[in-house]
């Protein structure tokens, strides 16, 4: 028994068979999503031999689609089974990764056909994002918010601790294209998973002929982010800060790592395996510190703590092992940030945003937040080359502290808890959106 964000008593998520299972396929596919991580580039390098900027543009692809994410949201709103459409993205990415396999055993893998795969896997994930909110809300109590985050990226966080150990045993003794298999076994699950979660969705209704066009559906998922004070503070800080630590980079702090503190690829692992347990740490202990400092409170704080940390590597000399510790306490300091950052943010969202425009305002919220990604990556390229590893990373953990001015001026950092579903629409449309209660 944990008391809930509203202060109310709730009932353990473990005890909700909906919630279990729905918890263990989306755990499942985590730990599929690093293998595909680890095995897609590998694919790329050993079976086809592609350059870096080919390698580079592989990655880039995967997030390319969430530059749509506007437009979908906004039919995934009009659409009445969300889980169907979860169901759906889970089995088109299912399809898609075990065409990769079927054509190495063909001799027939081209890069053409890896982009292809990173694009449409991209695009299943999108429409999976935009319908899970709408999701998310008629499975959990709002008591249960920040719980059931905390839960969720536990599994996310853990997938980072020991998913490229397991992804790089598999692609070793199966190799690349087979250990991709198993990520799509772990769609198949997922599927089949969320297939026997029951939630009480809205009945289809009739199509009005004068409703509103995609465009304008869009338009107004976008419009209500940024008229909104909690959202649009929100947006501002998670896309800035994503921004800046995107300039950073794992790449790039890998290829620190190495230059300038001279840390053998090893090394380089474990003080990455090392730091990646914060974030474990940081989704476990999430709800317990919401509860003390205040659900905006931990926004601003984990605001500040996860790009922060990157200036500690960035300011590392001397001997190895120091080096080393340097680079396991960044990210060990910014996988805990992260977390406490994205489990209340993630619960907060889902408590001011009204039933009607859920997927919209995902879909809004993704082709920024996301869109700024590569821009960021990009931009910390040209920097590096510019003025150097250090100074860049320096400008990373700055520019991304800086991230919490959208937050202190606005309404987040009062906001003590959840409120029930009872409260007051702060936007005043009357679709079932609460009231935060501050503190």
């Amino acid at each position: 028994m944990v008391n809930g964000a509203d202060g109310t008593p709730a009932i353990s998520l473990w005890r909700d068979r909906r919630f279990t299972r729905f918890w263990a396929g989306n755990s499942v596919s985590q730990f599929g999503d690093r293998i595909t991580e680890l095995a897609l580039p590998l694919i790329a390098v050993g079976a086809l031999n592609a350059s870096a900027n080919q390698v580079a543009w592989l990655t880039a692809l995967i997030w390319t689609p969430n530059l749509l994410a506007i437009l979908l949201g906004a039919w995934v709103d009009q659409q009445p089974r969300k889980r169907r459409l979860m169901i759906l993205a889970d089995l088109l990415r299912a399809a898609v990764l075990l065409s990769l396999p079927a054509a190495y055993a063909l001799g027939a893998v081209t890069l053409a056909h890896l982009y292809a795969v990173a694009v449409l896997a991209g695009a299943a994930g999108v429409l999976f994002n935009t319908a899970y909110p709408p999701f998310f809300v008629r499975l959990v109590p709002r008591a249960s918010y920040v719980d059931a985050n905390s839960k969720l990226s536990t599994s996310r966080s853990a997938s980072y601790v020991v998913g490229p150990a397991i992804g790089g045993v598999l692609v070793q003794a199966l190799t690349a294209p087979v250990a991709i298999v198993v990520d799509a076994l772990t769609f198949l699950a997922s599927a089949v998973l969320i297939s026997r979660v029951p939630v009480d969705e809205p009945p289809p209704t009739a199509r009005d002929k004068d409703a509103p066009s995609l465009a304008r559906r869009a338009g107004e998922g976008l419009a209500f982010v940024v008229q909104h004070p909690v959202l649009r503070a929100t947006l501002g800080c998670a896309a800035t800060v994503n921004f800046f630590t995107f300039v950073a980079g794992s790449g790039l702090l890998v290829l620190f790592a190495s230059r300038s503190l001279g840390l053998s690829a090893g090394a380089i692992g474990v003080a990455l395996g090392v730091g990646a347990t914060g974030g474990l740490l940081g989704a476990v202990c999430a709800p317990a510190i919401s509860r003390r400092l205040g659900v905006g409170r931990s926004i601003v704080v984990g605001a500040v703590l996860f790009p922060a940390p990157i200036a500690i590597a960035a300011a590392a000399h001397g001997p190895l092992w120091l080096g080393a510790g340097a680079l396991a306490t960044a990210e060990f300091l910014s996988g805990f940030g992260v977390m406490m950052f994205d489990v209340n943010l993630n619960s907060l969202q889902a408590s001011v945003i009204p039933d009607g425009m859920r997927s919209r305002v995902a879909g809004a919220y993704s082709t920024i937040n996301y869109g700024v990604r590569p821009v960021g990556a990009v931009v910390g390229g040209l920097l590096a080359t510019l003025v150097g590893l250090r100074p860049t990373l320096l400008v990373a953990a700055v520019g991304g502290a800086l991230s919490v001015l959208w937050l202190l001026p606005s309404p987040v950092p009062g906001i003590r808890s959840l409120a029930p579903d009872t409260a007051a629409s702060t936007a005043g449309d009357g679709e079932g959106e609460s009231r935060p209660v501050a503190g």
